[in-house]
């Protein structure tokens, strides 16, 4: 098998980039990329025979590790019926079923194939619902690669030092007022500056696309109330915090209700997978029913629906996170008690199983702080971690994951590594 150098090498000629997704390229910490070429439970095996334990968890989705078996059997049974039937499937009933009985405010959900899909539309139908046109999102907050998101963005784009995006229009960007995370009274100025033109105001409620960025106390209840008095819709982006924090997400934990909720990675059970749900009202607007238009082929997939049942199954069975939370308390205990021993500046922003460790003096509470910590420490991190057998996010402003997989050997091991990195820096 030809190794992970030959491999990017050969990729780079025919893949721009060399990758079919930017943070891949590693350019956010610098080197060439490994090729897996198998994974099971919490390691990664890569094409020069090397094994990793994994947090990236396919950013986010692998809570049940890799290759879990009970997906796997969903899988093949699921396989036995076909790949994709262009017509309503048995599963989609009952994952849009489980979603509305599980996640708190979803009365009624649409399949899409992608998070970026489910912001779209849930934007697109926010629009089509108030008859305005203008959105708010928050500097740092990544909602996919949709025109009128690509403002200020997180994730990849953050990562290459692009957070707007080339082949956006003007016009586009025009209609997305960006605001700073966790700053109320600038939220308060946007509505003020614009009465009755807000179609929505989108955000994740537990920020993991610029690391993680938590809402200081009070914000989402204010901003809850700042749109219910302005006619706004309120969309929650738990693509990446959804079933992960706590079964019902972040509106579980907080008790704040969003008007729309967009889903995915985990109710894919590891497969492209995305979903939009929210009031019956709201969601009676999309076509066939009302004038808002969405459709995609794929979407309510067979092989995706069977495994994001086994996945959310498996949630509900062991309810593991009490144990989640205990490895990410301890991992954060002990990266905090190594940085000041070594007199390394760190801060550990962690909720649950969702950690990101910023090279910093002082606290991250938004995008400007997460871009002031020093990524270029984080860059030798990650690769004397990556040395010795830990993959971390390949990118400073990414969330690490934590799987059930993760047992108390494995994390104690974690912890050794990650321990001697800090005080090797």
């Amino acid at each position: 098998m030809p190794c992970s150098s030959e491999l990017f090498a050969r990729a780079l000629k025919v893949i721009p980039g060399g990758v079919n997704s930017p943070v891949r390229a590693f350019r956010g910490v610098g080197g060439t990329p490994f090729f897996t070429t198998s994974a099971e439970g919490c390691r990664l095996h890569d094409a020069d025979g090397k094994q990793y334990i994994d947090y990236v968890c396919t950013w986010g989705p692998a809570i049940h590790g890799h290759n879990h078996h009970i997906i796997h059997e969903a899988l093949r049974k699921a396989l036995d019926r076909g790949t994709s039937f262009g017509t309503p499937c048995p599963d989609e009933v009952l994952m849009a079923e489980t979603l509305t009985r599980i996640v708190p405010g979803i009365e009624k959900v649409r399949m899409v194939n992608s998070g970026t899909e489910a912001t779209m539309s849930a934007i697109r139908l926010a629009r089509g619902c108030t008859g305005r046109s203008k959105i708010v999102k928050f500097a740092g907050c990544y909602h996919g690669h949709s025109d009128s998101l690509l403002i200020k963005a997180g994730s990849g784009a953050l990562t290459h030092g692009h957070p707007d995006s080339a082949g956006v229009p003007a016009a586009f960007a025009a209609e997305t007022i960006v605001l700073p995370f966790n700053s109320l009274p600038a939220l308060e100025e946007a509505f003020a500056a614009n009465p009755g033109a807000i179609a929505c105001v989108i955000l994740e409620p537990l920020p993991g696309n610029m690391g993680v960025v938590p809402a200081l106390p009070g914000f989402l209840e204010a901003l809850r109330t700042l749109c219910t008095a302005n006619g706004s819709i309120l969309i929650f982006d738990e693509v990446m915090s959804g079933f992960r924090v706590a079964l019902g997400g972040m509106q579980e934990l907080t008790g704040v209700r969003a008007d729309l909720v967009t889903m995915g990675k985990i109710i894919g059970g590891g497969l492209p997978v995305g979903a939009f749900g929210g009031r019956a009202e709201l969601m009676d607007m999309l076509a066939p029913l009302g004038p808002v238009y969405q459709a995609g082929t794929l979407s309510g997939n067979p092989l995706a629906m069977a495994a994001g049942l086994a996945s959310l199954g498996l949630l509900e069975s062991s309810m593991p996170y009490a144990i989640l939370e205990a490895s990410g308390a301890r991992i954060e205990k002990a990266l905090t008690h190594a940085a000041e021993d070594a007199g390394v500046p760190l801060q550990v922003n962690r909720v649950g199983s969702m950690f990101c460790p910023f090279f910093s003096d002082k606290p991250v509470k938004s995008l400007d702080d997460a871009m002031a910590s020093d990524s270029s420490l984080y860059a030798r991190f990650f690769h004397a971690a990556l040395d010795r057998g830990v993959y971390l996010p390949p990118s400073a402003f990414e969330t690490c994951f934590i799987s059930t997989a993760h047992d108390a050997a494995t994390i104690d091991r974690t912890i050794d590594v990650l321990c001697e990195c800090i005080s090797r820096l």
